[in-house]
């Protein structure tokens, strides 16, 4: 099962690729510009197809892939009579668009795949069906165990059983039990009635909704606990996953989508103070932080663990499969939009800083400057990549020889 969920992590990441690399390709063949190839992987072409004037194919290195839009720099040769379909022809807005467009499709696959995870396998919730019933009222504050003085607790006075469901409070129907207990909570010594369903019948209200099978009154005792006094039942209620309806799961994802975009940006800005940890981690064998830096091969590997647990249920292996995938994809989109050299948000900041010279020009009257020509940042470009190319060999290695360990 372990083997399982690496060989399925690899496979999404790939296709998330192809994903990425799809949004430049869409959006320049949109705009007319040039597209000649579009390759997942590197290396020796191991098969390709030809699509128009686009080679379709797959390389023998898995490591990423591309789409070669012609023009990229002044410098390069377009065809006779296309010159107009180079990319540095295109206006500085159409620019953003086709180096953007990657980054924007990962967030948009981070979203579908919380959607998916929401409406399609649900998540784990506290329900209000009773799992268990307590048979006293601890005597200590806090405390959990039952003596023989202990009086009886109000759901096993009431008559509450094991798979009872909890319908409704005070005549309201139950929503969101995390919620609804709040009642229940802030009820001491005050009477509730508990509308029960225990599956004896089926009744319903004139609107379709069910009825309750019975009504049971009960009286939550008071009890402190870290100081506060809450109104004590006496049950345990059981996990379950839940689905979501449309309109929650969208509110959902939405959010949770904004949470994984606050803590990849939050992740980014701390990279560089976490590199000596990751370094001592990876040369002096400290244990990993699981809060630290993890490559692939780590992700990859904690993939495994959640699909091959033991310890999981199968939804909960693959939500939290689900969830490794989406809040990659976010990152990546994160990631991808920095302002460096030879990422995308690096070519966005040249096509913004173009943009710039060019409205200057125009209040000073005069005609627009060329283009940037990225190839002479050609030297900075390298500095970023051989630092990316030694993180990220520092990350494999720390992966391979120290790695992460979630207990999962």
């Amino acid at each position: 099962m372990q083997l399982l969920g690496i060989v399925a992590f690899i496979v999404a990441l790939l296709f998330s690729v192809m994903v990425h690399e799809f949004g430049h390709f869409i959006m320049a063949k949109h705009f007319g510009m040039k597209v000649t190839e579009f390759f997942l992987g590197f290396g020796k072409k191991i098969w390709s197809t030809q699509r128009g004037e686009t080679e379709f194919g797959i390389k023998t290195i898995p490591a990423g892939g591309y789409c070669r839009i012609e023009g990229m720099v002044p410098n390069d040769v377009m065809d006779p009579g296309e010159e107009g379909r180079a990319f540095y022809r295109a206006s500085g807005g159409r620019k953003l668009i086709v180096l953007g467009a990657g980054s924007f499709l990962h967030f948009v696959l981070g979203f579908v795949l919380l959607l998916a995870l929401f409406m399609g396998v649900g998540t784990a919730q506290v329900t209000s069906t009773i799992a268990q019933v307590s048979s006293c009222v601890p005597p200590v504050t806090g405390a959990q165990e039952c003596t023989a003085q202990s009086p009886i607790s109000p759901a096993k006075s009431a008559g509450l059983k094991a798979g009872d469901k909890i319908v409704s409070i005070n005549g309201i129907p139950i929503k969101e039990w995390a919620k609804d207990v709040e009642l229940i909570r802030s009820s001491a010594g005050k009477s509730l009635i508990l509308g029960i369903d225990r599956g004896s019948q089926k009744l319903q209200n004139v609107d379709g909704s069910g009825l309750p099978d019975f009504e049971i009154t009960v009286v939550p005792q008071a009890r402190v606990i870290n100081g506060k006094t809450i109104g004590f039942v006496g049950i345990v209620n059981q996990f379950a996953f839940v689905r979501s309806d449309p309109v929650t799961a969208v509110k959902q994802s939405t959010s949770t989508t904004s949470l994984f975009i606050a803590a990849s940006l939050k992740s980014l800005i701390a990279l560089p103070s976490k590199i000596p940890a990751l370094w001592s981690q990876t040369i002096g064998g400290k244990p990993r932080d699981s809060a630290g830096l993890v490559g692939v091969v780590g992700v990859a590997r904690v993939s495994g663990q959640a699909v091959g647990s033991a310890k999981l249920s199968i939804p909960e292996r693959l939500a939290t499969f689900i969830v490794i995938i989406a809040s990659l994809n976010i990152f990546v989109g994160i990631f991808n939009l920095l302002p460096i050299l030879p990422l995308d948000g690096g070519h966005m900041a040249v096509a913004i800083a173009d943009e710039i010279r060019a409205f200057l020009a125009r209040l000073r009257g005069r005609a627009r400057p060329a283009a940037i020509d990225v190839a002479v940042l050609t030297p900075v470009t390298m500095v970023v990549f051989v630092l990316l190319v030694g993180l990220t060999l520092m990350l494999l290695v720390a992966d391979i020889v120290n790695p992460v360990n979630f207990n999962l």
